[in-house]
């Protein structure tokens, strides 16, 4: 049981762990007009993208537009490195990238846990001298806890350990979701990160999900967590073509660069609700306690009489 008396420690240091998570890819989000694209809830069973989508078109804010509904479409044959099939939802206004971060239906107890295994594309240098980008003790916990989790995985990520790649993305008990091949912003300013343009951070999206294939992952989801979780109406538009839904989160882990493992448990567990989807992360270097915390949070919530799935499971509500 988490004390109470922590609960103050854990609050005061709330805004420096967002920030520092949030640079390593798991902040409290950014949007200019995001709001827009955030359907909230009907998901949409929907095929991996077609190979000849059509243009997105302009969306501003206040637009009276009313989102689209779920499309239909032929079967397409699956294109190398493609997602595999899953829930998704309908275009936002203007055929922006939809977003999700909590399940609509607020009174089922079940709650996301989600890791993000960032890695940049130029962290190469440093995982050659030592450093530790992969978390595999935190994958063996929770598969002996019997969790299942969402990994939004950068595709350098997957290139460093196609091992653990091919491992997490071959067990039923995880689903591999895209994080971006670079790790580089799609929205400017984005907490330092270099920003990329509409070109390339269509084509950085499709390079990941070819990483996963490449490593021998089957488990692939359409969802695209955004680096930083910075975007906003122009990012949404670059990837639209993409047909992924946008996921971010409504409950902070601060497991990033923290090293109390206690304070992290304190606040998901303060921090959750039904239908919650819980940011963490999945790299050692950044996140050394996430492991510990979550041997914490798992009994607890489950003592409260939560359930654990996956982010399609939520989607699919």
């Amino acid at each position: 049981m988490i004390i109470s008396v922590r609960r103050t420690a854990a609050v005061a240091a709330v805004a420096a762990l967002s920030a520092a998570l949030a640079a390593c890819g798991g902040g409290t989000g950014t949007s200019d007009a995001g709001g827009q694209a955030r359907m909230g809830a009907s998901a949409a069973p929907s095929a991996p993208a077609s190979a000849s989508p059509s243009p997105p078109g302009s969306a501003t804010p206040g637009s009276a537009t009313p989102p689209p509904g779920p499309r239909s479409s032929p079967p397409v044959a699956p294109q190398p490195g493609a997602p595999g099939k899953a829930p998704t939802m309908a275009p936002g206004p203007g055929g922006l990238t939809p977003v999700f971060d909590r399940a609509k239906q607020h009174t089922d107890k079940t709650v996301a846990l989600t890791f993000d295994a960032d890695m940049t594309s130029d962290q190469g240098p440093r995982a050659a001298g030592g450093e530790r980008f992969d978390n595999p003790q935190l994958i063996s916990t929770l598969r002996t806890l019997k969790v299942p989790s969402t990994v939004f995985m950068t595709g350098r990520w997957a290139e460093e350990y196609p091992d653990q790649a091919k491992s997490i993305g071959t067990d039923p008990n995880f689903e591999i979701a895209n994080h971006s091949y670079s790790h580089h912003a799609f929205k400017s300013p984005c907490y330092g990160l270099p920003t990329l343009d509409e070109a390339a951070a269509r084509a950085d999206v499709d390079r990941a999900f070819e990483a996963f294939h490449k490593a021998g992952a089957v488990n692939t989801v359409p969802y695209f967590r955004f680096p930083g979780g910075c975007y906003d109406d122009q990012a949404l538009r670059a990837i639209s073509t993409a047909k992924v839904t946008a996921v971010q989160w409504d409950v902070v882990s601060g497991d990033a660069f923290a090293k109390d493992p206690d304070a992290v448990a304190e606040q998901v567990l303060a921090g959750v609700k039904p239908g919650s989807v819980v940011v963490m992360h999945c790299t050692r270097s950044a996140a050394p306690v996430t492991e510990e915390a979550i041997r914490k949070i798992v009994p607890e919530l489950r003592k409260r009489g939560y359930r654990f799935v996956k982010v399609s499971d939520l989607i699919g509500k």
